[in-house]
């Protein structure tokens, strides 16, 4: 069975406001993160563990992947891969404990 990738409107609206920071000093820059966040996350179609468990959390199916200093936090699910926030390395994962218990 094929996984599929779903990404939450919230992981989606972070990663559209951390592209609006860094378009101020550099659209290019901007551009090029906001691709790679998506390239990594093809990846995941066959190797959806290949992320670390999210530390803060004690679910094995709760996974994250960095691109660049981010933290692309993912759910894997029988038949999905569902993106659930983006966050960056030193921001503390309290408060987003519903996005990951969502389905």
């Amino acid at each position: 069975m094929a996984i599929k990738l779903e990404w939450s409107e919230e992981a989606l609206e972070d990663i559209e406001s951390i592209a609006t920071y860094i378009e101020k000093d550099s659209p290019t820059y901007a551009k090029s993160v906001v691709s790679n966040f998506f390239e990594k996350a093809e990846i995941l179609k066959e190797f959806t563990e290949l992320g670390r468990k999210v530390p803060e959390m004690n679910d094995i199916n709760i996974r994250e992947i960095f691109v660049y200093s981010y933290r692309l936090i993912y759910k894997i699910e029988s038949n999905r891969v569902l993106f659930v926030a983006v966050v960056h390395g030193k921001r503390l994962l309290e408060n987003h404990d519903k996005k990951y218990n969502k389905t």
